[in-house]
């Protein structure tokens, strides 16, 4: 495996955005109910994480409507202005239960430029499928908010194989391109091998942006027996002093693998590994400076055929 392929752009889908082969995601950024935003970190904090991210290169930010009620879009604005560099934005629309209709979506997005004092937002995505819109209604809106110009690509996000195959068709008869599924994707969690989503976006041309790929810290390496999050997280299962002795070995493969590439930390060679699955976009969230410069530490370098596979190999159990 070349070396140098982690440093190389990734254009999203079949659209003519190019960015780096990762992103950040602002979940946290103003998320006061489920990551304590406002308590342990606030928002000299996250502009931290965000300078710091554009310093290493990185453009896309993935926000949403949803996160923080609107605060995550606000922040993210304010820092883009204060940059004056330009940013790839990419954010959502959430098919609430008392949005029946589709036409809610034109004046949502309008919301979210308006949050973040922009004019065209680059990604809009559909946040999750909702039985009461159908997806083809759900792709005119998005279309038609394209060929006005509001938006530059489209993507959707949880969607199925079967409904990011019939988005696809939707968005195809209407010419826009599919650009991006959005699901939860890690070696912790690595369903979309094997529930036929990660096969469908290859096969369509469409991104797999890969959010929590850290596993909401799991592979950070930061958590163990005795060592849970004070956070909303403590209550997950997954969090649970079980399931952090069941991990174990993971986390110690991913070190050793780390010291063989100079020191990498187990977060990095799990960023990296995502990378290398090809046509796959990581946006691990940053609260600080620091998570930021961490995060970024995964390009760069390339884990080897070798290590990938003893990768794929210890997590397998986690396909299902």
């Amino acid at each position: 495996m070349d070396a140098t392929l982690a440093t190389e752009q990734l254009t999203i889908g079949k659209s003519d955005i190019t960015v780096a082969p990762l992103g950040v995601g602002a979940w946290s950024w103003g998320e006061r109910r489920f990551w304590g935003y406002g308590g342990e970190f606030g928002r000299d904090d996250v502009a931290g994480a965000f300078k710091a991210s554009i310093e290493a290169g990185i453009t896309l930010f993935d926000t949403a409507e949803l996160y923080g009620k609107g605060e995550s879009e606000r922040l993210l604005g304010e820092f883009a202005r204060e940059a004056g560099r330009p940013i790839v934005i990419a954010t959502k629309f959430a098919p609430y239960p008392w949005r029946v209709s589709a036409r809610s979506l034109r004046p949502a997005l309008m919301a979210s430029l308006q949050r973040l004092g922009v004019a065209r937002v680059d990604l809009y995505q559909i946040h999750f499928p909702y039985t009461i819109l159908s997806i083809n209604a759900l792709m005119d809106a998005l279309a038609d908010v394209v060929a006005d110009g509001l938006v530059r690509a489209v993507g959707v996000s949880n969607y199925s194989a079967a409904q990011t195959r019939r988005a696809h068709e939707a968005l195809t008869r209407r010419g826009v391109p599919l650009a991006s599924n959005q699901v939860q994707y890690s070696l912790f969690s690595r369903r979309p091998e094997v529930n036929g989503v990660a096969a469908a976006c290859r096969e369509l041309g469409v991104t797999l942006i890969a959010y929590s790929p850290l596993a909401q810290g799991l592979l950070t390496g930061k958590y163990g027996p005795g060592a849970r999050p004070a956070d909303a997280r403590h209550v997950r299962a997954a969090f649970r002093e079980r399931n952090l002795r069941h991990i174990a070995g993971v986390l110690d493969l991913l070190r050793g693998i780390g010291v063989d590439h100079g020191g990498k930390t187990p977060a990095q060679v799990a960023l990296n590994w995502l990378i290398q699955q090809g046509n796959v976009l990581p946006i691990p969230g940053a609260k600080t400076a620091a998570q930021a410069a961490s995060n970024a530490g995964a390009l760069g370098w390339a884990l080897r055929d070798t290590e990938v596979a003893a990768l794929s190999e210890a997590t397998r159990r986690w396909q299902r």
